[in-house]
This record gives structure tokens, sequence and C-alpha cells, in this order.
């Protein structure tokens, strides 16, 4: 179904499409796996849901987002409503400028396809207590994944391409920012890139170190 015909659908099958979410009946389609040019001759794997699928990942996103916008750092930029790279930039600028010269860089390698549903899950939990909405959350990270034809089960990951997988991805890594502003670091995060900013190259080298291990140990 395309984006245009939506509205129609609704008008027909709006009460049957409430009632299933009201009662956890509903069942999101398989995602539609899609590769992209990266750059540098690699590929990104998107996961492009329907588009009555896409419609209510919007309405949960914007709902949802307001309960974790008001405790996200100051110093993530990604993926959030009046924050951009320009504003990353300037605040990296303004820590090298001011001396913090040795810098940890860290790409999350294939991040979106990496992320812990139990983590997830279980941060969600924390706030959102209806369990209408973490129904349909937990079913759309397990939706699978339709490729050529062939569907692939999905047991980690939140789909490139989904409405709601921005949010979801700084829901979990706002537990790194935590954890940096904890041991008092001074870092620019941009959805799953960010880079620390240190005084001494001994410093910055301990300081990977630590974060490593915590991506590692803590958020799988």
């Amino acid at each position: 179904m395309s984006v245009s015909e939506l509205k129609h659908h609704l008008d027909l099958h709006r009460n049957q499409l409430v009632e299933e979410i009201l009662t956890c009946a509903y069942l999101p389609q398989p995602i539609r796996g899609k590769e992209i040019p990266k750059g540098g001759g690699k590929t990104r794997q998107l996961g492009i849901p329907t588009a009555i699928d896409r419609m209510l990942q919007q309405a949960v996103s914007r709902v949802v987002m307001m309960h974790y916008e008001i405790d996200f750092s100051t110093y993530s930029y990604g993926f959030r409503p009046e924050r951009n790279t320009q504003q990353a930039a300037g605040k990296a600028l303004s820590y090298i400028n001011s001396g913090y010269q040795h810098i940890v860089e860290i790409d999350l390698k294939e991040f979106f396809d990496r992320v812990d549903h139990a983590i997830l899950l279980q941060l969600l939990y924390r706030k959102i207590k209806c369990p209408k909405t973490m129904c349909l959350i937990r079913r759309w990270l397990r939706a699978p994944l339709e490729k050529d034809g062939k569907l692939t089960k999905r047991r980690m990951g939140v789909p490139q391409g989904s409405p709601i997988s921005p949010l979801l991805s700084n829901i979990i890594l706002h537990e790194l920012d935590s954890e940096m502003e904890r041991l008092g670091l001074r870092f620019v995060r941009y959805a799953d890139d960010f880079s620390i900013y240190c005084k001494t190259k001994s410093q910055a080298r301990k300081v990977g170190n630590d974060i490593y291990i915590f991506l590692r140990d803590k958020l799988k």
C-alpha cells in the first residue's frame, strides 16, 4: 500500500485497527529489507515498515518522546527536536579551543543492527507502563525482515528506516551519555557517532578503554 492510499484504507478499517491495538491482537507486517550505498563501497541495511506500521510508529514515537526528551543529555544532538549537526560541531570546537585537543572518536559499528532487545525493553518499561504500547513496540522489534522473497527472523536491532528507531536508539544510548556525565567527561554524541575530548593523550587512552568496556559489558 502506498502512503497516498493510507487514508482511504483507514476510513474503511479504522475501527478494526483500533480494536486490534487495544486488545494486543495487532501483528505488524514484515519489514522490507533494502540496501543503500554507504560510501567507501559499503552498503547500509534499511528495514522499511509498511505504511500502516509507519503511521502507528510515528504516533507512538511522538507520545513516548515526551517522556524521555526532558531527561536526554544536553550533549546529544542526533534525531532530537531543535538540535542539529551544526550545534554538535560548534560544541566540539568549543572543547578544542578550551584545550581539550586529544579526542577519542567512536563510531558504533552496525549499531542499529546490534541493539539488545532485552536491555532496550527494560529501559522502556521504566517509564512506559502502558501494556498496549509495550506490546506494539515489542512486536515491531521482532517483526521479520523480508528480502528477495525470503523472511528472516530478527532477535536484535532496531531497523534503520522505521520512524521509531531514532528514538529507541537515543533511549538506549542515553545510558552511555549518563555514564560519560557521571565520569565528568566532555563529549558530543550524534546518534551512534560520538567523541570525547581530553587534555592529555594518556587520559584519552584511559577514557577510551573505560567507555569500550562499558559499551561491551553494560550495553552488550
